[in-house]
């Protein structure tokens, strides 16, 4: 296996939102000629393609990428790894590389969502269609959906953000300000779904979906795509020096899943997974927490936020409450967190996200970020969690080549 780095020379992504004018390869290929634009090549060039994809993931849509973007006989892998799928994308290319096979290669992460309803919920039947309703102890259908723990998204991080309420002494509130944030962190994102500030007292008295999470404290579903184009240690030598000077180095990339826990055989564990990951990441990177300039989490939900600024290490275990009163997480903070708006502003389009948060860390190391940009930012991480479950972490560096 080389034991060369491993970097990224270009990174697109696609404005976030809802397009009826658009389908699935439109967007994916808006991604993936804007990547291949950013680092300065084509298709010509690459030697590996990664397309993650959630909703459609059954139609081969690398090969049908390949028809939009051009054919040229390369390797093309179809991902799906839940929410995780667009970072999964990456390490596929990234480990290709890093194994010798080739030394260039786009991954590229697309979901075509619309309107649609909570992430794990059932298609309502149609009228006209009889449904099997078998009966039980718990009432006339048997309904296992809250006795033997939820699968509905808002649930399962509602129910992760009580518990750690409830052990850590943290309030509605605390989990209100993470929306505020990252509601306010939007208006400065032109690629974003949603970029409207929200006080917290509108926050707190919103739509409630599933307590603590109000309708703002909610990511929203959407279309989207991002790309990036990544090249070995050996490749990167050998390009424009503009190239060289915009590279960002992958410092560390950790992909993990739940290990058994009693707990979770009833209920989704979301922290072990990423503290495991975080803790991996950094000392593959040689860095800790303290070193970072910003970071893109996994952000479903306020009470996801919260819980993973402990997970990952940023505050001191339990201090997840007092990290956000802080102001830390702000982006003129200690640490920034979701400048980008987070999934919570800038949306969700599932196979895109992981992507698109590395997108968004490597546009600040670059220093191109422009309204938004964290002054200096050197390092930063990325963080993905999919249920269930896969969970990614990406440690990204720049200045580290010139």
């Amino acid at each position: 296996m080389s034991s060369g780095d491993v970097w990224i020379i270009g990174a697109a992504m696609t404005p976030f939102g809802r397009f009826a004018d658009k389908d699935l390869l439109d967007l994916a290929s808006e991604a993936a000629m804007g990547a291949l634009a950013d680092a300065d090549t084509s298709m010509a060039d690459i030697g590996i393609l990664a397309m993650g994809n959630v909703y459609e993931a059954n139609s081969h849509n690398g090969q049908r990428l390949q028809k939009q973007i051009g054919q040229t006989g390369i390797p093309v892998y179809n991902v799906v790894n839940a929410c995780a799928t667009g970072a999964t994308a990456v390490r596929v290319v990234m480990m290709s590389i890093a194994a010798g096979e080739c030394d260039s290669g786009l991954a590229v992460g697309v979901e075509k969502m619309g309107k649609m309803g909570m992430l794990g919920g059932a298609a309502k039947p149609r009228p006209d269609k009889k449904v099997y309703q078998p009966k039980g102890r718990y009432g006339s259908v048997l309904k296992t959906e809250g006795v033997l723990g939820t699968g509905l998204m808002p649930g399962v991080f509602a129910m992760a953000g009580m518990e750690y309420a409830l052990e850590h002494g943290v309030t509605a509130t605390h989990f209100a300000k993470v929306a505020q944030k990252n509601h306010a962190h939007s208006t400065l994102n032109p690629l974003a779904q949603y970029q409207k500030e929200f006080s917290l007292e509108e926050i707190l008295s919103a739509e409630m979906i599933s307590y603590p999470n109000t309708l703002p404290m909610c990511c929203p579903t959407g279309d989207g795509a991002a790309a990036v184009v990544l090249v070995s240690d050996a490749k990167l030598k050998t390009l424009d020096p503009d190239v060289r000077r915009r590279a960002v180095k992958i410092s560390a990339s950790v992909m993990t899943s739940d290990p058994w826990s009693k707990s979770g055989q009833v209920q989704p564990d979301v922290n072990t997974l990423t503290r495991q990951a975080a803790d991996m990441a950094y000392e593959k990177a040689g860095i800790g927490p303290q070193d970072l300039d910003l970071v893109e989490l996994h952000d479903c939900f306020a009470t996801a936020e919260l819980l993973h600024y402990d997970n990952l290490r940023l505050c001191p275990p339990g201090g997840a409450g007092d990290f956000i009163d802080s102001g830390a997480p702000w982006r003129d903070g200690s640490i920034p967190v979701n400048v980008s708006g987070g999934l919570l502003s800038k949306g969700h389009p599932l196979g895109a996200t992981g992507v698109a948060n590395i997108y968004e860390v490597v546009t600040h190391l670059r220093g191109e970020a422009g309204a938004r940009q964290i002054p200096g930012a050197k390092v930063g991480l990325t963080h993905v969690i999919g249920l269930a479950s896969a969970c990614a972490v990406h440690i990204l560096e720049a200045g580290v080549r010139r």
